[in-house]
């Protein structure tokens, strides 16, 4: 069984036109926002971050200024 020199030219053609498209991401298809953590992550270490401030303020004003 052998192939037509019509369908063959046709695949060639359409390997061709692949190989130049290679590399050529449309912007569309690309990530805009690549944040190494996600929100929530982020979320959370902001509470944490904040919360454990505020606990040692108010730690330290309740203690008279001592350590």
């Amino acid at each position: 069984m052998t192939t037509s020199k019509r369908l063959a030219d046709r695949k060639v053609e359409k390997f061709d036109k692949n190989i130049k498209r290679r590399g050529a991401v449309p912007e569309s298809t690309k990530k805009g926002n690549n944040y190494p953590v996600g929100p929530i992550v982020l979320g959370f270490f902001v509470f944490v971050v904040i919360g454990s401030s505020l606990f040692q303020i108010i730690r330290t004003a309740t203690s008279g200024g001592k350590a």
